[in-house]
């Protein structure tokens, strides 16, 4: 079944997931999360994938929030279904056995910065623009934005973001740890091309188990965290010798 709103590209075992909504803002209508749903699972599967980027490149932005124009018909069980349909693509990438960087190409508003919060790489161009407005217009993220960000830049940084509804540049982003990198314009393509294929280069397995481990050290006391990565690195090493 073709994709509506997404492109995805194959090369040198990098898949890309290029959303493109043809318009300015790639929302997160229902179509577009499941179709990000199905992207992931197909390049989960493919052999030839190492690593996966998501952006919105060439476009102007990377994602911007739910679309606005489906929820103001959602009735309290639709409004839970959307939030639950948002939270399984963002486990789905959490959980993907592949790398995923997150390439924010523009505009990452409200959904779009927890989707960004799902990728294990975020690389920004300088025009970034990375808010979560939501408490402008009176609403709050269904997408487990409010557990992410403070992990991720902690709880000033997450409490200033979601009280002001401020956006904030690739310099911001990159000072409050919410991004890895930053690029120029003229540059940022091909350094998210040459940044994934030199992580694809490396033995899948040991990418897998890196993540997974670097993941449960969220949620793990240090002595359970040892064990795993000491079990994990004896099946993988064995593996490779």
């Amino acid at each position: 079944m073709p994709y509506k709103k997404l492109r995805i590209e194959t090369v040198n075992r990098v898949g890309y997931i290029l959303l493109d909504a043809g318009s300015r803002f790639n929302k997160l209508s229902i179509t577009t999360i499941k179709e990000l749903k199905r992207a992931f699972l197909q390049l989960e599967q493919d052999d030839m994938v190492n690593v996966i980027v998501l952006s919105g490149y060439p476009g102007e932005s990377f994602a911007v929030g739910a679309d606005i124009g489906q929820m103001v018909h959602f009735s309290p069980p639709d409004a839970l279904h959307f939030a639950e349909l948002g939270q399984s693509l963002f486990e789905l990438i959490e959980s993907c056995s592949k790398p995923v960087i997150g390439a924010l190409n523009g505009i990452t508003m409200g959904g779009g910065c927890d989707l960004a919060m799902s990728c294990d790489i975020r690389i920004a161009r300088e025009t970034l623009q990375i808010a979560h407005p939501g408490a402008r217009i009176g609403i709050i993220t269904g997408f487990c934005g409010t557990r992410k960000l403070p992990h991720i830049v902690g709880k000033n940084f997450a409490r200033e973001i979601f009280m002001t509804s401020d956006p904030y540049n690739a310099a911001e982003a990159l000072h409050m740890g919410l991004v890895d990198r930053v690029y120029a314009t003229k540059d940022f393509w091909p350094k998210i091309m040459s940044f994934a294929e030199r992580i694809a280069e490396n033995p899948l397995p040991s990418l897998s188990a890196a993540k997974r481990l670097i993941n449960a050290a969220e949620d793990t006391d240090l002595r359970t965290g040892c064990l795993l990565e000491r079990e994990t690195a004896t099946h993988i090493n064995s593996l490779h010798y």
